[in-house]
């Protein structure tokens, strides 16, 4: 209490050095727009926190215990196809029969609820606080997820061509590169799949499917992760957060409905394209520490988006947002994406709150940190049900991916905004070129 006490009581940035100045606090009549940094909203952030810290933890024991009891098996990473539960019922009955791998499919799927109970805990959390905006807000939101989680048909069971899984050499490699993929994730608001699905595709001649399914893990361990630290830390904007994961996980369903219409390879140049020119107005606000002029439109006024955060270097910074049905429009996209390719779509995300809504740049990661987990738990339940998450593949990334999130969320907090959109300038690039030869049938 005592942190968040100082918080609250910090003085906010006034007119210093314009390189670094906040965005005035008043709007045009001269009076200041409310804040989301009340006692509330500190009180929900840290409640918020915990239960994504519990979920986090949680899962990570079981699927360890899982892991264990595996390596104690004979011919633990046999050649496929491997039998593992992709049903509640599979699962019950391997559970039963006592199958490690049963452990640690109920420890993945703890991580992929761990968003769901956030979003269902929040609406307690601001009924608590007498918010019925937002009460109908997240409720919303909710409905939504638990839709798209049991009525959103996934298909078939896949049957994948037979592979030689990877032995424990293999698996402790996939570990460390899930670190290094959580911690970049972390820092930029990306999910980490850039950097799974092709090594897991490139270096291990993994099915693209398990790939996919384990990137779509690697998501949400990353959202999971860091935001646990991220909204204790008062960094994430809550409201922004929520508001626009209507249109995310709108998205998400419609991404599921339109995935056996559209040919990917179309999406994937066509994005591609769009994210590389996405690129050029971040290069030229590369210097840029804060936003400056942004003033809150109707919407951010209505719906009281606008915030505060402690930055190390600045102290407590105010922001407003602008642009707000454009960046509702643009997070609209990268559900569609998400449910249309399989990706985490942090990429568009970040460029709706940093470009279109002027958000800060810490401000614009965390949040969409924040997000993305909800966006891939919309989608999660599908790869499940078809058997594209393989617990021997997707446990070692999911431990990896949190580990190396949590310390992309210590190392953020130390960062500048101007820093931070530096990391994620060429990662945007990167992103983009492999969209694009990614439709045309080339990996890399």
């Amino acid at each position: 209490m005592a942190k968040e006490e100082e918080i609250l009581n910090h003085t906010t940035i006034q007119d210093t050095d314009p390189a670094i100045q906040a965005t005035s606090t008043h709007d045009k009549t001269g009076k200041p727009p409310a804040v989301a940094g009340s006692v509330s909203d500190t009180r929900m952030s840290t409640i918020i926190g915990w239960v994504l810290q519990g979920g986090v933890m949680l899962s990570s024991l079981i699927i360890v215990i899982g892991f264990i009891l595996l390596l104690l098996t004979p011919q633990a990473f046999s050649a496929h196809p491997r039998t593992f539960p992709h049903s509640l019922h599979g699962l019950w009955t391997a559970l039963l029969a006592g199958n490690p791998l049963a452990i640690i499919v109920i420890g993945l799927l703890l991580l992929i609820a761990t968003p769901v109970t956030r979003v269902a805990i929040s609406i307690v959390a601001f009924a608590v606080e007498h918010d019925r905006q937002y009460v109908i807000i997240t409720l919303i939101v909710l409905l939504i997820l638990l839709y798209s989680i049991f009525f959103v048909s996934g298909g078939s069971v896949v049957n994948h061509s037979t592979f030689t899984s990877p032995n424990l050499g293999g698996i402790l490699l996939i570990f460390v590169s899930s670190i290094i993929a959580g911690l970049l994730g972390a820092l930029v608001g990306l999910g980490g799949g850039v950097l799974i699905v092709p090594l897991l595709t490139l270096a291990f001649g993994l099915p693209i499917e398990y790939a996919i399914g384990a990137s779509i893990i690697s998501v949400i361990a990353t959202s999971s992760g860091a935001a646990a630290a991220y909204v204790r830390d008062h960094i994430t904007n809550l409201r922004i957060g929520m508001f626009l994961e209507i249109a995310t996980t709108t998205g998400a369903i419609c991404g599921a409905f339109l995935a056996g219409l559209i040919e990917p390879a179309i999406l994937y140049i066509v994005f591609g394209i769009v994210l590389f020119i996405s690129a050029a107005p971040l290069f030229f606000k590369l210097g840029e520490e804060l936003p400056q002029g942004v003033k809150n439109d109707r919407w951010a006024n209505w719906f009281k988006l606008n915030g505060t955060y402690p930055d190390q270097n600045l102290g407590l910074v105010s922001y407003q947002v602008t642009n707000t049905p454009y960046g509702l429009g643009m997070m609209y996209i990268a559900g569609l994406l998400s449910g249309l390719l399989g990706i985490g779509s942090g990429t568009f995300k970040v460029l709706a709150l940093d470009t279109f809504m002027r958000l800060p740049m810490k401000v614009s990661t965390t949040t969409s940190n924040f997000m993305i987990g909800v966006t891939a738990a919309a989608s999660a339940g599908i790869y499940f049900s078809r058997g594209d998450i393989d617990p021997v593949i997707a446990a070692p990334v999911a431990l990896g991916i949190l580990i190396g999130a949590l310390l992309g969320a210590r190392i953020l907090t130390r960062l500048q905004n101007k820093t931070v959109r530096m990391i994620f300038l060429p990662v945007l690039l990167i992103v983009s070129i492999e969209m694009i030869l990614r439709g045309f049938g080339i990996s890399f």
